[in-house]
């Protein structure tokens, strides 16, 4: 079943009745009802404070929520000046439904800039909404991603994955392409709203990366927002980052494929300007359990090593073999190997005629291991200190980006 829209007929009547706004804060939400009142109270409070002399409001857009959630929205103290929505959205599950509502929202409304703030934040405060909607109105730029302070541990996909590719493949260095907090200007709301993906895997996930990459595909003025420390409900790495690893792999890697016209002529990369000071705050420490990545790793080794041995270079997967029997202590996994084997995946990706959603997921458990080495290098390190690691890596994807050229465009 297509889906029009996803915002239900009550709402899109009442949304008419308001007529034209200034801004349009959206928190897409499911099951967040530890945290989703204290992100609307914030979220209200940023805009009462700084922007008063505007029409402001504020839109859940929720998945069905089976616990408090839309009650813990919709019962707090009504603010001033400020019009509060709470929805169940329409459309296929996932925060890509949930962010096209908010779209369209926002599209119907008129409004200047739209702001989406993820439901699980822990350390949003009301300087946030003013940095992220002033970057848009004041600094003139179409399309604002967050930067953040964050633990070493936190955001592996990101540090591991994501920023590598992102700035290897379009030349573009946001730090936090899946950070979940972004400002977008109407034209580029628009833009957003009639491409052909809301009833896609998009919707489903992957949703963040895919802003991203489209906002720095159509060439607009993107800038970062320092948000100093970023705290939120963290995820179990070996259970809830399994299936995040193959959603955002496989959405990383449809839109190579849909793209490659526009990566495969750039070479290096440039900053993307930070806007607000850095933050002196230090997020809060926790541990991951390296014995179970290991574990995992084995387990995939044993399972998977003919596949593995098919996709992967004969020199990678002799590396693969030696991790295989390393101590959990001594588990190191070579950088350039990595990012070797990442760019072997998407070509595999790329050329695959059947389940492609599969072969991303027999590859996780190697994703496991990359993260237990990071942590086992990283372990006596500072936070800053192991951003200065996750730099290098960066760079080495950078360098190496020939060897994915020259793949893609072999033979199979």
């Amino acid at each position: 079943m297509r889906f029009s829209t996803a915002i239900r007929q009550p709402v899109r009547r009442r949304i008419e009745r308001m007529g034209q706004a200034d801004v349009l804060i959206g928190v897409p939400c499911f099951n967040n009802d530890m945290t989703i009142g204290q992100v609307v109270r914030t979220v209200e409070e940023g805009l009462a404070i700084n922007f008063s002399d505007m029409r402001c409001v504020v839109m859940v857009a929720d998945g069905g929520s089976v616990d408090d959630s839309r009650e813990e929205a919709e019962d707090l103290e009504a603010s001033p000046w400020i019009e509060r929505v709470v929805s169940i959205y329409r459309g296929i599950p996932g925060k890509g439904s949930a962010v096209r509502a908010i779209f369209e929202a926002a599209n119907m409304l008129e409004v200047r800039v739209c702001v989406l703030f993820d439901s699980d934040l822990r350390s949003i405060t009301p300087e946030w909404t003013a940095h992220m909607v002033h970057a848009v109105l004041e600094d003139g730029y179409d399309f604002v991603a967050p930067y953040y302070k964050r633990y070493k541990y936190d955001g592996t996909i990101t540090n591991n994955i994501v920023y590598n590719l992102t700035r290897a493949l379009y030349g573009c260095r946001v730090r936090q392409p899946i950070g979940g907090d972004f400002a977008l200007s109407l034209p580029l709301v628009k833009k957003f709203i009639n491409q052909d993906v809301w009833e896609s895997d998009v919707a489903r996930f992957g949703i963040d990366i895919w802003l991203t990459t489209t906002a720095i595909v159509e060439k607009t003025r993107i800038a970062q927002v320092n948000l100093g420390v970023k705290i939120h409900d963290v995820k179990d790495t070996a259970e809830s980052l399994g299936p995040m690893f193959r959603q955002v792999v496989s959405t990383l890697f449809s839109l190579m494929e849909q793209h490659d016209a526009t990566w495969k002529s750039v070479t290096g990369s440039e900053p993307v300007p930070i806007i607000g000071p850095p933050s002196d705050a230090e997020p809060l420490p926790f541990s991951i359990n390296v014995e179970r990545l290991v574990r995992d790793f084995r387990i995939g080794f044993n399972n998977y090593k003919e596949l593995w041995a098919k996709i992967v270079s004969g020199a990678d997967f002799k590396i693969i073999e030696e991790l295989n029997g390393t101590e959990v202590d001594a588990f190191l996994f070579p950088v350039d190997s990595w990012c070797r084997i990442l760019f072997d995946l998407a070509v595999a990706y790329h050329r695959w005629e059947g389940n492609r959603e599969l072969l991303v997921s027999l590859m996780t458990p190697l994703y496991f291991a990359r993260i237990a080495s990071f942590v086992n290098r990283t372990l006596e390190m500072s936070t800053d200190e192991a951003e200065e690691v996750v730099e290098e890596q960066a760079m080495v994807f950078e360098e190496m980006k020939h060897y994915l050229l020259e793949r893609w465009e072999a033979q199979e």
